[in-house]
């Protein structure tokens, strides 16, 4: 399984669809919709995307240290670890609060939740080196994204589930080469891994709030 999920980042010219087009098979989007577009802050719209950004950064960074401190026996600084990693995801589902109410929040977290739950598995199979368990923990992953792209775009038309699905699925492969680049104590590829991973979660943060933008103007 080693290399199959090397996924580059999201083609621009798709990236590009998915910030400045709506997702309906109607045409484009209504000359009042683009005119609310217009009204919404540059300058709001970049903050946010710079807190949406760290937030998500928090998301890879604190399971990028469960990995490796699972790997080397570490159990207390795993844990530790964990706990950020339920906080981090909180707060991200705290962020759509705002636009969308609680309840959505409180799904997004389990939904949230149900991300790490497969990528935790997903690392105590390669730990055992349990191949059945891995293709489990890899299917379970990758049918979570396809409920979070569900959610998200029932959500918010400006995210279609097609590039949704293309964004996560490659996020959850990144997650799955970190853990085989650890468990091979192949470091240089993990680093590689870790700047590509980082690079992509920059455009889910940044795709996530160019589509809240576009949906909630007054709130920008």
């Amino acid at each position: 399984m080693n290399g199959r999920y090397r996924f580059a980042i999201l083609p621009l010219a798709l990236l590009g669809w998915l910030a400045l087009e709506p997702a309906t098979a109607a045409g484009p989007a209504p000359a009042a919709v683009q005119v609310a577009v217009a009204t919404a802050s540059e300058q709001k719209v970049t903050e946010t995307k710079a807190a949406m950004r760290d937030l998500w950064i928090g998301h890879i960074f604190w399971v990028r240290n469960v990995v490796i401190e699972t790997f080397a026996k570490n159990p207390a600084a795993a844990k530790a670890a964990e706990a950020e990693v339920v906080a981090d995801a909180k707060q991200i589902a705290a962020a759509i609060e705002p636009f969308y109410g609680q309840p959505a929040a409180d799904k997004l977290f389990s939904l949230l939740a149900g991300h790490y739950g497969a990528i935790k598995d997903y690392l105590t199979a390669t730990v055992k080196k349990d191949q059945k368990a891995q293709a489990a923990a890899t299917d379970a992953l990758m049918a979570n994204a396809e409920q979070i792209a569900d959610f998200l775009s029932s959500a918010n038309p400006n995210l279609p589930k097609d590039a949704l699905m293309q964004l996560l699925s490659a996020h959850g492969g990144h997650h799955i080469q970190e853990i085989q680049d650890v468990a091979a104590k192949h470091y240089e590829a993990e680093a590689t891994t870790w700047s590509e991973m980082r690079g992509h979660i920059y455009v889910i943060a940044d795709a996530l709030v160019d589509a809240l933008a576009k949906q909630f103007p007054d709130k920008f």
